[in-house]
């Protein structure tokens, strides 16, 4: 075991940030919504495997929080699973009560950004737009399949 109890090989395959951070996207285990992203270090990650309750730390407070410790709204551990890279998690949990510090159920409710819609077909420019004029780095992507995200 490292340090923090962490398995040395579970270990060694997290990327981290210079911090030693890396994100955890949390998300309700049955319809599968994304309910907030929190951050985690090795610790944070160990106690979340361990104890069945998600635990994050926070960067403002410089401390590790049990989701719903103070609140009562408490995310227990479904599943976790380390993406393909080594540098997020995804949590599945069973969220109890709001997920979002200002009480809605997701930190991502009624935060909807206007954004293009994209398909084989081609791009929609969001509703309301100026003009059908399309970013020409996405009609670089369309026309060559290729992205930074495609690994």
């Amino acid at each position: 075991m490292t340090s923090s109890g962490l398995d040395p090989a579970l270990a060694e395959r997290l990327k981290r940030d210079s911090y030693g951070l890396f994100p955890a996207v949390v998300q309700q285990f049955d319809t599968g919504r994304v309910l907030m992203v929190g951050w985690m270090d090795d610790e944070a990650l160990h106690r979340t495997l361990t104890t069945g309750r998600a635990t994050y730390w926070s960067r403002s407070r410089r401390e590790y929080w049990v989701k719903g410790d103070t609140s009562g709204h408490v995310q227990w551990v479904r599943s976790v699973a380390l993406d393909c890279d080594g540098d997020t998690v995804l949590v599945q949990v069973d969220q109890v009560g709001p997920a979002c510090h200002t009480g809605s159920s997701s930190c991502f409710d009624g935060r909807e950004l206007p954004s293009a819609f994209g398909s084989p077909a081609g791009v929609t420019p969001p509703p309301g737009a100026a003009g059908t004029d399309q970013d020409p780095r996405s009609a670089s992507i369309a026309r060559t399949g290729d992205s930074d995200d495609d690994r």
